[in-house]
């Protein structure tokens, strides 16, 4: 099994030390922990793309360029790349450049984002929400399966001629994972597509999810790539020797975060008798002791079938010399028990 981070690269204030952080700070403390998120081996670390002032990567490419020379083995992924507003052109070449800049370790995650700033801001109507991200998805796939891309063009995508696409990348393709929050037409897209999905379970019973996993299965296999089907959870958590600190220290950043979104859409604020709960076996939150934390995974892992977890750290400002920490327990902890496990 592969056990991973994703992260945002939150900026602001630190709601227990009241400390400023900036896009400057946070970019440059965040290169220290991918540097040693792979120094523990870790399997990968991405980069959610978002167009908001309280976080700093709108280009993940961008920044996990910056991590490429200081690393030897760790996956580098988007998490994700909103496609629905980009060129897949150029989403390409950039994740094909990062793929030659590590040696093939480049994936690239793309979705139709949990916000949707990135849609006026590049011209987009959200009114076009599925139509876009479908073609765009359609077209970055004819870019992935050879040097010359023939397309026809769409409403949002120009007709291309047999043009190359370069660079290629190192391994020939790129693993381009489909990331989907819990709609069964996602499911059913990603499987029948033949790529590996990325299940992001940020509330409810993880358990319940068990459904839409084997819906995806069920779709490959109908579509001939049972062989290739494979499911990620991406998942919110912090892990520490201690499970109560892990809590203390990970609880104060992720409620002013959720409390923000939640004003947003209409559902109240976090008590800490909800957060605590939420780190049951049954719950969404993966915060614990590395114990815990296998227990946690393993449990899952029976009823929803998944061979990598990503774990979101990294969620508002926490303190760098604790998320350091939290990231050594986690490689050195709790994935050599994983590995274990099959």
């Amino acid at each position: 099994m592969e056990i991973g981070l994703y992260t945002f690269g939150d900026v602001g204030t630190n709601p227990v030390t009241g400390e400023q952080v900036d896009a400057q700070t946070r970019l440059a403390n965040l290169m220290e922990e991918i540097e040693l998120a792979d120094q523990v081996g870790l399997d990968v670390f991405g980069l959610g793309e978002h167009h908001r002032p309280n976080y700093a990567i709108t280009s993940p490419a961008t920044a996990l360029a910056g991590a490429a020379r200081t690393t030897r083995n760790i996956k580098l992924s988007s998490a994700v790349s909103v496609l629905s507003s980009d060129d897949p052109i150029r989403v390409y070449q950039q994740f094909a450049t990062l793929d030659n800049l590590t040696g093939g370790r480049a994936e690239l995650m793309v979705g139709r984002g949990s916000f949707i700033e990135s849609f006026p801001l590049f011209g987009y109507d959200l009114q076009d929400y599925d139509a876009l991200f479908d073609e765009k998805l359609a077209m970055l796939l004819e870019i992935d399966k050879g040097e010359r891309l023939t397309w026809k063009g769409t409403r949002f995508t120009p007709k291309v001629a047999g043009q190359g696409v370069y660079p290629r990348p190192a391994g020939g393709n790129l693993p381009i994972w489909i990331a989907a929050g819990g709609s069964p037409q996602s499911m059913v897209r990603a499987g029948a597509l033949g790529r590996p999905l990325a299940l992001a379970i940020i509330g409810g019973e993880p358990r319940r999810f068990a459904p839409l996993a084997d819906l995806y299965r069920r779709a490959a296999g109908q579509a001939g790539h049972a062989d290739t089907a494979r499911v990620s959870l991406n998942v919110h958590g912090f892990v520490g020797e201690n499970g109560k600190r892990a809590a203390d220290v990970f609880f104060p950043a992720q409620k002013q975060v959720m409390d923000q979104i939640g004003r947003e859409r209409g559902w109240g604020p976090q008590s800490r008798a909800q957060f605590d709960a939420g780190m049951g076996p049954e719950g969404a939150m993966f915060v614990g002791s590395p114990a815990q934390i296998v227990d946690k995974i393993l449990g899952l892992r029976e009823d929803l079938g998944f061979d990598r977890v990503t774990i979101q750290m990294a969620i508002g400002v926490i303190e760098h010399a604790e998320m350091l920490k939290a990231i050594e327990v986690l490689g050195t902890k709790v994935a050599p028990e994983l590995r274990k496990a099959g």
